[in-house]
C-alpha cells in the first residue's frame, strides 16, 4: 500500500498558478525567422486585435522572431515598399472588416520580402470569435511556412482550483477563452479529449472513490465510463474514438482496461503484482504506452495490443513517468526525474535517444500539441505554478505561459492538448 501511495503522490502533483495564458520565451535555439506582422487595417476598432494574435502565435511557436513594425502602415500589396523591410524574411498584411451577425472578417496576405512575392494572395478568414479568426489566420501562415499544419486554432483543458472549488476547464491553445464546463467541491483528475475533440473523459471524487466520467462539450451531458469497485482513473482515448484504457484496482494492484465508450465489454491488458498506470495509445492504435513500478522504481513500458511482453524503454535517471506519443508515432514525450528535479524530455523509438526540452525544476504532465511541434506541460518555479510550453525539437529551451489579467491566483494542473479541428 505505501510502494502504491508512493506512485500516486509521484504521478499526480498539482500545479499552483494563474488563470489567463500568454507566452514568455526565454532561451536560444536554431535560427529564428524573422517575420512581421504589421497591424491589421482597422484592427484597433475591434476588442481583441487579430494581428496581435498572429503575431503572439507565432512567436510561440519558436520558429519565428517578430520584427517590430512600428512605424510601418502597409495593408495593401501596392502600399508595401520592400526597401523598407530588409530586416525580415516575411511580411503579413492585411485589413479586418466587422459584419452583420457580429461577423469579423480579415483579409491578409504573406509576402517574402527577400524575393518580393506573395507566398499566397489575398485570403479571408470569417467568424464570430476574433480571436479564433487570429489562431485561424496564424495556422494558415504556420502551414505556409513550415510545410506542418498549425495548431494555434485548437484547445487545450486543465484542472483550475480555486479555494474548495475544482473546475475542468477549457481554453484556446494560448490560454485564452477560458470555460468552466464543470465545477465541484471534489478534486477532479486526468481530463482526456476525444479523438474528434467533441468530448472529454475525466476523474473526480464526488462519489467518494476515483470515478470515471465522459462529458460532451456542446451539451454538457456526462455519463459515468467506469464505477468499478475501488479506483477508477488514469483514461485515455484509443484512436478509433470508440474504446477508452483506464486504470482499475478492481483486481487487486492498478492495471490497465479496455473498455467500450459507453462503458460495456471491460477487458484487462497488463497483469500481474505491480502498478500499471498512465496510458497512452499509439497513434495507429496497435500498442500503449505505460508507467510501471514493475522494475523497482517508475519508468515507461510499451506494449502491443496483440499480445506479447512488454518492453521498457527508459533507463536514464530515477523515474521516467506520464508518457504520450507523439501524433506520428516516432517518439514520446514524459515527465524525467532526476537528482532531485523534473524534465519534460522527448525520446525517440528508432534510436532511443533521449533529449530534454526544459533546464529542470518541478515539470510534469507533458502533452504534445496535434501537430506534435509543441509541447504543453505544468512547471513550477519559485513556489508558483503555471502552465507551458516547449518546442518538441528542443529549438528553444524554455518557455512559459505566465498570467497577464488575472488578480485571483488559482491551482492549475493536469494540461492536456486538444485535437485539431476537422
Amino acid at each position: 500500500m505505501l510502494r502504491c501511495w508512493a506512485l500516486m503522490v509521484l504521478l499526480c502533483t498539482a500545479f499552483s498558478a494563474r488563470a489567463a495564458l500568454t507566452i514568455d520565451i526565454v532561451g536560444a535555439g536554431e535560427r529564428q525567422i524573422p517575420i512581421a506582422v504589421v497591424p491589421f487595417a482597422n484592427d484597433g476598432k475591434l476588442a481583441q486585435s487579430i494581428s496581435d494574435v498572429i503575431a503572439q502565435d507565432l512567436k510561440r511557436s519558436g520558429i519565428f522572431r517578430l520584427v517590430d513594425s512600428a512605424g510601418g502602415t502597409p495593408h495593401e500589396l501596392n502600399e508595401v515598399i520592400y526597401t523598407d523591410w530588409t530586416n525580415v524574411d516575411n511580411l503579413v498584411i492585411g485589413s479586418v472588416e466587422t459584419q452583420p451577425g457580429n461577423q469579423v472578417m480579415v483579409k491578409f496576405r504573406l509576402l517574402d520580402a527577400v524575393k518580393r512575392v506573395e507566398l499566397f494572395g489575398q485570403v479571408s478568414v470569417r467568424g464570430t470569435n476574433a480571436r479564433f479568426v487570429g489562431h485561424r489566420a496564424a495556422d494558415l501562415i504556420y502551414e505556409k511556412l513550415t510545410g506542418t499544419p498549425g495548431s494555434f486554432s485548437t484547445r487545450i483543458a486543465y484542472v483550475a482550483r480555486q479555494g474548495r472549488k475544482n473546475s475542468l476547464t477549457v481554453a484556446d491553445s494560448d490560454g485564452y477563452g477560458e470555460l468552466a464546463i464543470k465545477t465541484i467541491s471534489e478534486p477532479i483528475m486526468s481530463p482526456a479529449w476525444s479523438p474528434d475533440g467533441n468530448q472529454l473523459a475525466y476523474v473526480t471524487l464526488e462519489s467518494g472513490h476515483a470515478v470515471v466520467y465522459i462529458q460532451t462539450l456542446a451539451t454538457t451531458h456526462r455519463m459515468v465510463l467506469s464505477d468499478a469497485r475501488g479506483s477508477n482513473s488514469a483514461p485515455t482515448w484509443a484512436p478509433d474514438g470508440k474504446h477508452l484504457a483506464v486504470v482499475l484496482t478492481r483486481d487487486g494492484s492498478p492495471q490497465i482496461y479496455l473498455i467500450r465508450s459507453d462503458g460495456g465489454d471491460l477487458r484487462r491488458l497488463t497483469f500481474g503484482g505491480s502498478i500499471d498506470t498512465e496510458p497512452s495509445f499509439s497513434p495507429d492504435g496497435r500498442s500503449l504506452l505505460f508507467t510501471s513500478d514493475r522494475g523497482g522504481s517508475a519508468q515507461i513500458y510499451k506494449m502491443s495490443l496483440g499480445g506479447g511482453a512488454a518492453e521498457r524503454l527508459t533507463f536514464e535517471g530515477g523515474n521516467n513517468f506520464s508518457p504520450r506519443y507523439s501524433p506520428d508515432g516516432k517518439s514520446f514525450v514524459f515527465a524525467h526525474q532526476a537528482n532531485g528535479r523534473f524534465y519534460i524530455a522527448v525520446q525517440d523509438f528508432q534510436s532511443k535517444q533521449m533529449q530534454l526540452l526544459t533546464e529542470g525544476g518541478w515539470e510534469k504532465k507533458p502533452s504534445f500539441s496535434p501537430n506534435g511541434k509543441l509541447v504543453l506541460f505544468g512547471i513550477e518555479s519559485g513556489a508558483r505554478g503555471t502552465l507551458a510550453t516547449v518546442p518538441s525539437d528542443g529549438r528553444i529551451k524554455y518557455s512559459k505561459l505566465k498570467d497577464v489579467t488575472s488578480a485571483q491566483i488559482q491551482d492549475l494542473r493536469e494540461p492536456t492538448w486538444g485535437p485539431l479541428l476537422k
